[in-house]
């Protein structure tokens, strides 16, 4: 039960955009709003979680996970009720609806990234890393589940999906209230300037490796929604395909994605140099489809392809998630976890605009572009992520701690 706690908590964070996507042309058209201002509801909840993501996961450091991951789910139910409020009793909801949004991306700033170090604090050894791949599945399942919620909510009124964000909310807190027991003997937090100096050190130390690992976690985020934006694109404008049949399409590859991702993390255990080569084979695996799919448009052989990328992508989040969590001491690792999440939300929030660019440019040198990306983002995981001890051996077991400086 503490494991299916621990995996509520992304889902719902996952929940907050994509939900919505099917219900945004609905809205522009209730609300009489531009593209622009439909768009702003998407961009100021990816905005408020990125300010307040490493801010909250600095107090999870000093305060505790429990303490700040149950507040954050209220503030994110709230901001569902009072957007979904503002849009059934008021004529002119636009702002409320923002702000209930901020108050979403606030919440959310408190839920999958404390998660990642909750795992961290409660899970030792090769238990961790498979907990950490039940996480990244549960990001994944979210995702797959996300267009099609959306696109069932909105038959019922369009505004549906925000008051559907508290229900899921209250299951997630009382989940995380009832089964989730934290130590109680947990290391008094060090004062603000001690700790300041222990994170310089730990970035001082590992800020190579971390920068590599940072990088490839953003890279496979930036991709995956580019891409399934790209999809979301062609299933429309192409081949006339909407609503709940095209959630389902969109939900394949990322069915891939959770399953991958669920069987990496049970597997990897504490191996650093297994994990190391599947990031890299990963990252190949994802070069090899994007360069592959130039070939593919129809859209059978183009889904086949794709999924090539997704599985790569299961094998690299679960590593990832695993080497940061599990290779930063207990007194930092809400802080490292949270930024290395706030990387990976600016992936999801660049991808789409920048796709667009590129489609506008050329299908062509999309797909090359982002092969050479994935490309260049995995030999820099070969050169950069270095998984031997002090002796010269490969370090599978020792896990690095930092006492105060």
């Amino acid at each position: 039960m503490a494991i299916a706690a621990i995996g509520s908590i992304p889902l719902i964070m996952t929940l907050g955009n994509s939900m919505l996507i099917p219900i945004l042309p609905a809205m522009k058209s209730e609300l009489k709003l531009s593209a622009m201002q439909v768009s702003l509801t998407i961009t100021v909840f990816s905005i408020a979680a990125a300010i307040f993501i490493p801010i909250l996961g600095y107090l999870s450091d000093r305060l505790s996970r429990k303490v700040i991951i149950i507040p954050a789910l209220i503030i994110y139910g709230v901001g569902g009720l009072l957007a979904g409020f503002a849009s059934s009793a008021l004529s002119n909801p636009y702002v409320l609806i923002l702000i209930g949004r901020i108050l979403q991306g606030i919440g959310a700033a408190g839920t999958a990234p404390i998660a990642m170090a909750l795992t961290g604090d409660l899970f030792k050894g090769g238990e961790q890393s498979r907990v950490l791949g039940v996480v990244e599945a549960s990001n994944g399942f979210g995702k797959v589940l996300s267009p099609i919620l959306g696109s069932l909510f909105g038959l019922v009124v369009w505004y549906a999906p925000f008051y559907a964000f508290p229900v899921f909310c209250i299951f997630s807190i009382l989940l995380t209230w009832f089964f989730i027991k934290e130590s109680k003997n947990k290391k008094a937090s060090p004062p603000f300037d001690q700790y300041f100096l222990g994170i310089k050190h730990v970035y001082k130390k590992d800020g190579r490796w971390l920068l590599a690992t940072y990088l490839a976690g953003a890279t496979c985020l930036f991709t995956l929604f580019g891409i399934l934006f790209y999809l979301s694109d062609v299933l429309e404008k192409t081949y006339k395909i909407d609503g709940v049949i095209k959630g389902l399409i969109l939900s394949i590859p990322l069915l891939v994605l959770c399953l991958t991702s669920y069987i990496t993390g049970s597997k990897i255990g504490k191996n650093l140099e297994l994990m190391k080569k599947l990031i890299v084979i990963g990252f190949l695996s994802m070069t090899l489809s994007y360069g592959l799919l130039i070939f593919f448009e129809k859209l059978v052989p183009f889904l086949f392809v794709l999924v090539i990328s997704s599985f790569g992508t299961g094998l690299v989040l679960p590593c990832v998630n695993t080497l940061i969590t599990g290779s930063v001491g207990t007194e930092y690792r809400g802080f490292v976890t949270s930024i290395y999440s706030s990387v990976r939300f600016l992936g999801v929030a660049i991808g789409p605009p920048i796709f667009t660019r590129l489609i506008e440019w050329s299908r062509t040198g999309m797909f090359l572009s982002i092969a050479a990306l994935t490309l260049i983002i995995g030999m820099a995981a070969l050169f950069m992520i270095h998984v031997k001890g002090k002796d010269g051996t490969p370090n599978t077991k020792t896990k690095v701690r930092y006492d105060y400086v």
